[in-house]
């Protein structure tokens, strides 16, 4: 398959869509929308037989979510995916880490998006201020014991997918 053209058709702060036109090996030609996000980081801060989880209120579902802590870095920012995880769990949480350990490396969504995610384990951590972006103002974060997850994950009351992925990487982790 190649592209045989491309033209950007939405950008704004946080997303760019284009639109390529391709010609597969057969000949036929077709048409893909691709979704262009920065890649991000997703952290699963554990102690005590459990998990510090976020909740915020996500426009597109029209509804409050809950999640591990996630996120990219804002405009002009950088830095590596270690640090990244620790901004972010600061950020949304206020804990910070002692221990950082990567469980993996994701796709979103390969199907719409370019965008992918690094998978983090925080362990030791402790507790400091948040710094919530603007866009975060309503999140607040609790502690949720590993039971009372799982519970959450069965009732259909934690249904983010990429969380639901990293505890994933977590299970087969333990399991390693």
């Amino acid at each position: 398959m190649r592209t045989t053209s491309s033209r950007e058709a939405y950008r704004n702060a946080w997303i760019r869509v284009r639109e390529d036109v391709i010609e597969r090996d057969d000949g036929s030609t077709g048409l893909y929308g691709v979704i262009e996000r920065p890649d991000f980081g997703l952290i699963l801060p554990a102690e005590r037989n459990g998990f510090w989880l976020v909740e915020q209120f996500r426009y597109p579902l029209g509804r409050r979510c809950w999640e591990f802590p996630q996120g990219t870095w804002g405009e002009g920012a950088g830095g590596s995916a270690e640090e990244l995880a620790r901004a972010e769990l600061a950020e949304e949480t206020g804990l910070r880490a002692a221990e950082l350990s990567r469980l993996g490396h994701l796709d979103l969504a390969p199907g719409l998006s370019d965008q992918e995610f690094d998978v983090w384990l925080a362990t030791g951590l402790t507790a400091g201020p948040t710094a919530r972006e603007a866009t975060e103002a309503d999140m607040r974060h609790a502690f949720v014991p590993e039971t009372e997850l799982r519970q959450m994950i069965r009732d259909g009351r934690f249904t983010d997918g990429p969380s639901l992925a990293a505890y994933s990487l977590l299970l087969l982790h333990r399991d390693a």
